[in-house]
């Protein structure tokens, strides 16, 4: 994969080009194609200036409001729904497992137009779901991504066990297992260890593409990765 991005070496300018012009007559339609080439701004989004920390920090205190019981349901309302409308700034982007136990929105404690949101079981990064996140972070302007793994996966369970599964569930898998083989020899319990390293691998993967790499170097992004405890709700960094 680092391999193709090093090939590909897209460059801010050609992927606004890419997007104002290919994708916005392509697959993403005319709406998406004029978003890439001028984002219109919403008044109303005031973390459009947040730093990657403040964003960062800004996710961790939602988790905590959650995990207390204490969410105050930000930018939830019908005058949020109508503002956005007109364009999105999201201030952070999830790259999470598609479990229905992790609805990030949720345990973030946030509202419409907050998160770019992208999930696939076992919370890989294939070429899609990196190129999804660089329009959240480069166009759109999210501050923090963060790779979202949970306690219990069971798309990490399933790789630990070398199952033999039908259809595409084999390329999920596949993605898994360096965070698999990652684990191998840690103490402790290895499906925890086994998540863990997953989460890092994706992160690894997301910052070897050229397009956030600079936003990073620039000081306008943050990539880290979650761990999701599934029986107390509490996210915990990984590093």
């Amino acid at each position: 994969m680092k391999k193709q991005y090093r090939q590909t070496n897209v460059s801010r300018r050609n992927l606004l080009k890419l997007g104002a012009g290919a994708v916005g007559a392509g697959v993403l339609t005319a709406g998406l194609g004029a978003n890439l080439a001028a984002p219109e701004k919403v008044s109303a989004q005031d973390k459009k200036d947040i730093t990657p920390d403040a964003a960062l920090k800004e996710l961790l205190d939602g988790n905590d409001r959650f995990v207390k019981a204490k969410k105050r349901y930000p930018n939830q309302s019908i005058k949020r729904l109508q503002e956005v409308a007109k364009g999105q700034k999201p201030f952070a982007s999830i790259l999470g497992c598609a479990d229905s136990r992790v609805p990030s929105e949720i345990v973030f404690d946030q509202g419409l137009g907050d998160l770019f949101v992208c999930r696939v079981a076992g919370n890989i990064a294939p070429p899609e779901e990196i190129g999804s996140l660089e329009f959240g972070s480069l166009v759109l302007g999210a501050k923090v991504i963060m790779v979202l793994g949970h306690e219990r996966c069971g798309a990490v369970d399933a790789t630990i066990k070398g199952a033999s599964v039908p259809g595409q569930i084999g390329s999920l898998l596949e993605a898994i297992k360096p965070g698999v083989e990652r684990a191998k020899g840690q103490p402790g319990d290895p499906l925890e260890n086994a998540c863990k390293a997953n989460i890092l691998v994706q992160v690894e993967k997301l910052q070897s593409s050229p397009v956030l790499a600079e936003l990073i170097k620039e000081g306008k992004l943050k990539i880290v990765g979650g761990y999701y405890d599934l029986d107390t709700g509490k996210v915990s960094l990984v590093s």
